[in-house]
């Protein structure tokens, strides 16, 4: 899909594997505005969009807010305006810390449950 090709939001949907709903809600809140709309109204997504979109996804497992998530995306399109300014690398940097630490919290959550499983494979 080239930059200018648009598709709908059920082909949005399909290729991310997130409903529907999900994606007008976040449309609603504003974490992700369609790039455009038909002449009917409907939503308009580009390939930048559901980029977008499985970064959001890519949030979640880590326990990110969806008020966390507008606010990191926030920082993220902050960073692309103006990718020399001090202040907003080491915000960055800070969040990056953090994702490393939910991650780490994560994995540690998998490793007990792996523990569990193994535990009943015993029984």
């Amino acid at each position: 899909m080239t930059a200018t090709t648009t598709m709908h939001i059920g082909e949005l949907a399909d290729r991310t594997g997130l409903s529907l709903r999900t994606i007008r809600h976040y449309d609603e809140i504003g974490i992700l505005k369609p790039t455009g709309r038909t002449e009917g109204g409907f939503r308009l997504y580009t390939a930048q969009d559901e980029s977008r979109l499985l970064l959001i996804r890519r949030m979640k497992p880590l326990g990110y807010s969806l008020e966390e998530t507008g606010q990191l995306l926030e920082l993220i399109d902050a960073l692309a305006e103006r990718p020399d300014d001090a202040d907003l690398r080491n915000r960055m940097e800070l969040v990056r810390a953090e994702a490393s630490d939910r991650r780490d919290r994560l994995r540690a959550q998998l490793d007990a449950a792996d523990d569990f499983l193994e535990q009943l494979r015993g029984r």
